[in-house]
């Protein structure tokens, strides 16, 4: 009798354990997949002339802050639920700032070099999230892992947003952030296949 309730306590325990895991994966995925689709948002708002470079500078530095949030919570492994409120909160302002840029009387011209260079960039970002939540959803990568893959993502966001404030962004701007997504896609791919998988 005594091991039936000590065998039923540890099967309850491991049961809560997983959910805690299962919970923290459906929060890092659902943030991460958050990340894509506001990339994909500022990238087609480019594409399509609604976004000139200098709204989708000031997007992106925004989508920095908010990889940066991201990063500083998973530093532990585990987002709380003050963290997830705060990250929401600030994924709902950027949603909504898209939104608001999209549809106000500024219009880009999608051709031009610029806009050309700034929609690469951010094609990469999308790119780079969509890894990333691809190895958080199939274990590959620890939240830890994606905590730091986050913070690079925000340091390259930051990156974005600084050479397009002048509504300008050249070659030699372009090729410092193409070589620092090199650098973030060689970190993704060490991540995704080291030793640390998540439990």
């Amino acid at each position: 009798m005594k091991t039936n309730s000590t065998l039923l306590r540890s099967l309850l325990l491991a049961a809560g354990l997983f959910g805690l895991g299962a919970s923290a994966y459906a929060q890092t995925g659902h943030d991460v997949q958050r990340n894509v689709n506001q990339q994909e948002r500022i990238e087609q708002g480019l594409k399509s002339g609604q976004l000139n470079t200098r709204e989708a500078a000031k997007l992106e530095r925004e989508e920095a802050h908010v990889d940066q949030m991201q990063a500083r919570a998973l530093k532990d492994g585990h987002v709380s639920a003050q963290e997830q409120q705060r990250i929401d909160a600030a994924q709902n302002q950027v949603s909504h700032d898209i939104y608001r840029e999209k549809h106000d009387a500024d219009v880009g011209n999608p051709n031009s070099a610029s806009s050309k260079r700034m929609q690469a960039d951010v094609q990469r970002n999308v790119n780079q999230q969509k890894r990333i939540e691809q190895g958080v959803r199939s274990g590959e990568l620890t939240n830890r892992e994606a905590g730091r893959l986050e913070r690079q993502e925000g340091h390259i966001a930051k990156r974005e947003a600084n050479a397009g404030a002048d509504g300008h962004v050249g070659a030699h701007e372009q090729g410092r952030i193409q070589r620092a997504e090199n650098r973030e896609s060689r970190r993704i791919h060490h991540a995704k296949n080291n030793d640390a998988v998540r439990g």
